[in-house]
């Protein structure tokens, strides 16, 4: 692994960590809700910018969640520019992660599958 690759994973790291700290106790958005847990922070070799990529669970409105995350990104960034020592604190973009969607869905699919095949056999 390049030296420089294992520094973008280690700051992926923190600030996964970060944004999740201040999402969960500091962001005061009345369009936030819902549980948000931030699976996966992907910053560019160049620091200028990282995509967040978040899992949105009992929310009201996604999207409005969504909404309220992009209009925050300026006050989040700048909670983790205090926080992580970088000289250049990336701009946040957020998207919504469905990959936990995605897999469930594909769990219960293959669940339908197993339960035809049985009432097959039977």
């Amino acid at each position: 692994m390049p030296k420089n690759e294992a520094r973008l994973n280690r700051v992926n790291e923190e600030l996964k960590k970060e944004i999740s700290h201040v999402l969960m106790f500091e962001l005061k958005n009345s369009k936030v809700t819902g549980l948000i847990s931030v699976t996966k922070a992907k910053i560019t070799p160049d620091f200028k910018y990282a995509k967040i990529y978040v899992s949105i669970l009992n929310s009201k409105s996604v999207s409005k969640t969504m909404e309220g995350l992009k209009e925050s990104a300026g006050f989040i960034r700048s909670q983790v520019a205090k926080n992580i020592n970088l000289r250049i604190t990336p701009e946040l973009i957020f998207e919504i992660d469905d990959s936990f969607e995605y897999g469930a869905r594909i769990d219960s699919i293959l669940k339908d599958l197993n339960t035809k095949k049985q009432d097959d056999e039977k």
